[in-house]
């Protein structure tokens, strides 16, 4: 498989799908999906070390990428997974639901169905926030009650996500409160009472003092995995009482340095983590800049600077979503930390993408 994984923390990269540039769709249709580029770079993470989040919101999920596509790229990245010895761990949501109002029923059945899925491909869950969730729930018990339901369910130990609204706009109240004291209190009994099926939860918050405090509070076993792809130098080295472990966006663009870096980790060296790692940090910010949900353009884009696509196209469209000053900063952020293997195609497929979007070169 390449690298092994590494021992002090349990890594796994967001991983973003390659589109099929030659399908005639729209913007709203089903996504067309390059097969073959898209799980060549699974195998691009899993030969660094690095594990696969597999069908999030990097992927596009509820931005372009469709349950039916989802569902596909969730069995065939499992199998590949499975072939290879790579670890993987895939979103479970309701996104299959399409009416514009559902009952908590709809939602719990539609979460039953994903979970069902993802274990029957052999994957671990990694149970997301639901849109339809935060639009029907009234107050923090449906919450406790349907995330309850899925976790007796679940067959082994689950990732429990919590996708703040700077991601998606819609998750605005998740846990039944838009004051994240309440939140957090609502989101740690759940987690208390059903522990030994939470393997671990996945916070995308952007605040580094909130994730520290939750992690400090979880029971013994359960891990963090941070996605705050503002501050994950400093709360994946923890401190005195713990660390992040790290399911991150950022980690897809970053995976050759990101596994040197934790390497290091392994060894006690955290200064040279942090040396080979805190530099990253400028770039991540750029790309999560607000509107921080359009990251995915940056990271698409940087692949095919990169050489693991041959086209910067998005389902969905996406590709339009940030200007060509963003990717131009995004791809000299990029070149200073030496992340393109062939620097000349990189510069030369930037300074094709300014000709077409009507910029000098």
């Amino acid at each position: 498989m390449g690298t092994p994984p590494a021992a002090s923390r349990t890594v796994f990269a967001a991983a973003h799908v390659v589109a099929d540039p030659f399908a005639d769709t729209a913007p709203e249709g089903p996504a067309a999906i390059d097969w073959d580029a898209t799980l060549a770079f699974r195998h691009h993470l899993w030969s660094h070390g690095l594990g696969v989040a597999e069908a999030m919101d990097t992927a596009q999920r509820g931005m372009g990428l469709d349950w039916s596509s989802a569902a596909e790229l969730i069995r065939r990245s499992a199998a590949e997974a499975a072939a290879t010895g790579g670890r993987i761990a895939c979103g479970v949501g309701t996104d299959q639901l399409i009416a514009p109002e559902v009952s908590l029923v709809d939602i719990r059945a539609a979460y039953e169905e994903q979970l069902s899925l993802v274990e029957g491909a052999g994957a671990q869950a990694i149970v997301m926030a639901s849109r339809h969730l935060a639009a029907t729930a009234t107050g923090p018990e449906p919450y406790v009650d349907i995330y309850g339901h899925l976790l007796r369910q679940a067959a082994a130990p689950v990732i429990l996500h919590w996708l703040g609204p700077m991601f998606d706009p819609a998750l605005q109240g998740y846990w039944g409160s838009t004051d994240l004291d309440l939140a957090t209190e609502t989101f740690l009994r759940i987690i208390a009472e059903h522990p030994a099926k939470v393997d671990g939860v996945k916070v995308s918050l952007l605040d580094a003092d909130r994730e520290v405090q939750l992690r400090r509070r979880l029971p013994e076993g359960v891990r963090c995995y941070t996605g705050d792809d503002f501050h994950y130098p400093e709360l994946i080295v923890g401190d005195a009482h713990g660390f992040s472990d790290a399911l991150l966006g950022i980690f897809d663009p970053l995976a050759p340095l990101a596994a040197e870096a934790v390497r290091l980790l392994d060894s006690g060296d955290t200064g040279g983590f942090r040396k080979l790692l805190d530099p990253t940090v400028a770039l991540s910010r750029h790309l999560f800049q607000t509107p921080t949900r359009y990251y995915k353009t940056g990271v698409v884009l940087l692949a095919w600077l990169a050489g693991h696509q041959s086209h910067f196209s998005m389902v969905g469209g996406l590709q339009s979503a940030r200007s060509l000053p963003h990717l131009r900063r995004a791809y000299e952020l990029a070149d200073g930390l030496g992340l393109f293997p062939d620097p000349e195609l990189a510069a030369a497929r930037m300074r094709r993408l300014a000709s077409v979007y009507g910029g000098t070169e």
